[in-house]
C-alpha cells in the first residue's frame, strides 16, 4: 500500500516551520496514542504513520531528502535506480519519539488521562524505561540472531504483589501530608513542596511492611531476557521490548526495555547503507589475461568473472547478496572492488619473464597512460 504525504500526515503545509509541525504531532500523537485507544488496530497504525512523518519533517537533513525526492529518499531501492539517496530510513520506534517529544515525566500521563490521575501519589505508577548498549557482530545485525541479556533490575515483588504490604496488612494514610506525598511551608510570598520525609512521597503508611520487600513493593533481581534482533540492524538500530523495564510502582505496568545496537567492525566488509563493501586482492597477470576468481561473502563464497584488462580499483556487483532492508525493500548488494597486487619476490627466471614483457610493450599497451602523459606533457616543459 502506498505511503500517503508526510506533510497530510499531520496536516500541515509545507511551508510548515519546526513548532508548527511538532505541534501538530502532538496534538495527534495524543488522540492516537495506543494507551488511549487501546485494542483499536487503527488508531495505532495512525499513531505510527505519525510518528514516521514527524521523524521524517523534524530532521533537516531527512526533511530536504524528502520534499526533493520524496519516499524515495528513504527507499535502499532508489539508489539502486538513481532515483535518489536511498538508504535514508531506520526510522525509530514511535514510542521513543513520542516520549523524547513529551518528555519521561509525569506530564505525558497529565495530558492523555487528566491531571488528577498524575498528581495522585497513591495511584499506580509505571516503572521507568531501562536501555542496554548491546555489542553484536556484523553477521548478526546482516542475519539476524537472538540474544540473551542478563538485566539487574527493581521487579515487582511477587509476595505483596507490588503493594509493599502482608496480605491483610492495610495502607493508611500519612498523617504527615495528608495522603499527598508533599509537605508545603510558606516562607514569606513563597510556598514550597517538599516530597514527604515520612512516607517519602508514597502519601500512605504501611501498617505491616511486606517481609520480602521491606514496603518498597519492588525487589532488585537479576533475569535472563530473550531479544531477537531482526536482520538488517545497523549500529544506532533501537528495539523496543515491552515490558521489561523497571517494575511499576504500586502494582503498575512495567516499563520498557530499549536496546540500543553497536556493531563492531568486520575484517574483511565494511557496511554501506543496505550494501556490502569488499577489496579483493588479484594478481598482474590475472586482471591482464582475465581470470575467474572466488570472493567471500557472509553466507559462502561466490565467483566473478574477471574480464581481460581490468584495472584496478574496478567493482563488480553481485546482487543481493548484501543487507535485508529493515523496510522490507528487499536486499543490498555486495560491491567487489579488486585490488591489484603487485609481487614483492620475484625469482630470475619471473624477472627475466618480465623484463622480455616489458620490451615488447609500446604505448598502445597502455592507453590510459600515454592518454595521461599526452594531456601532463606541457607540464613537463
Amino acid at each position: 500500500m502506498s505511503k500517503r504525504d508526510y506533510y497530510e500526515v499531520l496536516g500541515v503545509a509545507k511551508s510548515a516551520g519546526a513548532d508548527e509541525i511538532k505541534k501538530a504531532y502532538r496534538k495527534l500523537a495524543l488522540k492516537y496514542h495506543p494507551d488511549k485507544n487501546p485494542g483499536d488496530k487503527s488508531a495505532e497504525e495512525k499513531f505510527k504513520e505519525l510518528s514516521e512523518a514527524y521523524e521524517a519533517l523534524s530532521d533537516p537533513q531527512k526533511r530536504a531528502a524528502y520534499d526533493e525526492y520524496g519516499h524515495a529518499a528513504f527507499d535502499a531501492r532508489a539508489r539502486a535506480a538513481g532515483r535518489g539517496p536511498g538508504g535514508g530510513g531506520g526510522f525509530h520506534d514511535p514510542f521513543e519519539i513520542f516520549r523524547e517529544v513529551f518528555g519521561n515525566s509525569g506530564g505525558i500521563f497529565s495530558e492523555l488521562f487528566g491531571e488528577a490521575r498524575a498528581a495522585d501519589p497513591t495511584a499506580p505508577a509505571r516503572g521507568a524505561d531501562l536501555r542496554y548498549d548491546l555489542q553484536i557482530t556484523l553477521e548478526e545485525a546482516v542475519l539476524g540472531v537472538e540474544k540473551e541479556l542478563s538485566l539487574t533490575r527493581p521487579e515487582t515483588c511477587d509476595h505483596c504483589h507490588g503493594r509493599g504490604a502482608e496480605a491483610g496488612s492495610s495502607l493508611k494514610p500519612c498523617a504527615t501530608c495528608g495522603g499527598r506525598g508533599q509537605v508545603v511551608t510558606s516562607r514569606g510570598i513563597f510556598s514550597i513542596a517538599q516530597t514527604c520525609p515520612r512516607c517519602e512521597g508514597a502519601g500512605r503508611i504501611v501498617e505491616k511492611p511486606c517481609r520480602s520487600c521491606r514496603g518498597s513493593g519492588r525487589r532488585e533481581r537479576t533475569s535472563k531476557i530473550k531479544i531477537r534482533i531482526p536482520s538488517g540492524v545497523d549500529t544506532g538500530t533501537r528495539l523496543r521490548s515491552v515490558g521489561n523495564g523497571e517494575g511499576g510502582l504500586r502494582g503498575g505496568p512495567s516499563g520498557d526495555l530499549y536496546v540500543i545496537i553497536h556493531v563492531r567492525e568486520h575484517e574483511l566488509f565494511q557496511r554501506d547503507g543496505d550494501d556490502l563493501l569488499c577489496g579483493v586482492p588479484i594478481s598482474f597477470h590475472q586482471a591482464a589475461l582475465g581470470a575467474e576468481i572466488e570472493v567471500p561473502t557472509l553466507t559462502g563464497k561466490a565467483s566473478i568473472r574477471i574480464p581481460p584488462g581490468t584495472q584496478p580499483g574496478t567493482q563488480f556487483r553481485l546482487k543481493g547478496k548484501g543487507v535485508k532492508n529493515l523496510q522490507g525493500f528487499g536486499y543490498g548488494d555486495l560491491i567487489v572492488r579488486v585490488l591489484l597486487e603487485v609481487p614483492t619476490h620475484l625469482t630470475g627466471a619471473q624477472r627475466g619473464k618480465l623484463e622480455e614483457f616489458a620490451a615488447l610493450c609500446d604505448n598502445n599497451s597502455h592507453p590510459q597512460a600515454k592518454s595521461f602523459f599526452e594531456r601532463a606533457k606541457e607540464f613537463f616543459k
